[in-house]
């Protein structure tokens, strides 16, 4: 019991809401408010400030989730340890993803896990990069999947793999007619890209820029999903990663078209905290997530094909 209101209180400081640290742990918000009371009142010091909205963590409160978070990580690889001791892949394996990763394959991934090990279940998270991080580094998720990943000093990066970019347009667009183009042949054309604060934006734009191409930007998002609509609705071609196309080159939405010139792919990464201990379930999805490969043309058409019409 004692670990349960640990954890209560760690999910209420960090997402500094005492209903969604309620919700994350399956109680009532007035069973929490009245927990967080009964641990005030014994400890004699305020530990979150409920004046201010989101919630704000006291001095006193800092202190005490730290210990939170130190017992509940003891207390994570202690159960690492049993785990390994018992020689079976059993348990929840938190994941956190991007969308771009997440969406385009996690139900491939969960069926093949499921079927290697029955006991051992996942539970994913679709989250922003910046919020994957945090996710990692607050033990919210064992591991984390996404795009030109950075290590820090508190997260390590694996390399994954790294995914051939190609061009994208519409069926109706007249470049559709082809299997290959040259970066020259986007010259001048409509182009749907990402935000500037996006790192595949600045790996697009200095493609671009070394082949000397000039494109003209007619649209511009935040997420894949947003570009790849734009692209189906004939609002210029874009230059996306070739796994991300596969449910609309399914549907019939998106032409994938290789680019001649060599060099520009998205590097993909798992990240995890530094001198985390994993228990077998976690190893085991990382192992299979490591035997995934990267998709070309011809295996985007082919995994399109196994979509869903």
């Amino acid at each position: 019991m004692i670990f349960a209101n640990l954890k209560l209180f760690k999910d209420i400081a960090q997402s500094r809401s005492v209903s969604k640290g309620a919700a994350m742990n399956g109680v009532s918000q007035s069973a929490a408010s009245q927990q967080l009371h009964e641990l005030e009142r014994e400890l004699g010091m305020t530990l979150l400030d409920r004046g201010t909205r989101p919630l704000r963590v006291t001095e006193p409160g800092q202190l005490y989730l730290e210990m939170c978070q130190d017992i509940l990580r003891r207390q994570d690889e202690f159960d690492a340890a049993l785990d390994r001791l018992k020689n079976r892949v059993e348990g929840t394996v938190r994941i956190a993803s991007i969308y771009s990763v997440g969406l385009s394959e996690m139900s491939h991934l969960e069926q093949e896990f499921s079927r290697r090990y029955p006991e051992a279940t996942l539970e994913i998270e679709y989250l922003r990069a910046e919020k994957v991080y945090e996710a990692v580094m607050t033990d919210r998720a064992d591991l984390g999947l996404l795009s030109y990943p950075e290590a820090t000093k508190e997260v390590k990066v694996l390399p994954w793999r790294e995914e051939e970019m190609m061009v994208a347009a519409s069926p109706f667009h007249p470049l559709a007619a082809k299997t290959e183009v040259h970066p020259k042949d986007l010259e001048s054309l409509d182009f749907v890209g990402s935000d500037e604060d996006q790192p595949i934006h600045r790996e697009v734009n200095r493609f671009l820029r070394e082949q000397h191409v000039h494109v003209n930007v007619t649209l511009h998002f935040d997420n894949l999903q947003m570009i790849k609509e734009a692209v189906a609705h004939g609002s210029g071609v874009s230059i996306l990663p070739a796994r991300v196309m596969a449910a609309e080159v399914a549907q019939g939405r998106l032409v994938p078209i290789r680019i001649t010139a060599p060099g520009l792919y998205r590097p993909l990464g798992i990240v995890h905290r530094r001198k985390k201990r994993f228990h077998q379930a976690a190893q085991a999805f990382l192992d299979l997530l490591l035997e995934q490969p990267g998709l070309g043309v011809g295996e985007v058409r082919f995994l399109a094909a196994q979509e869903p019409k």
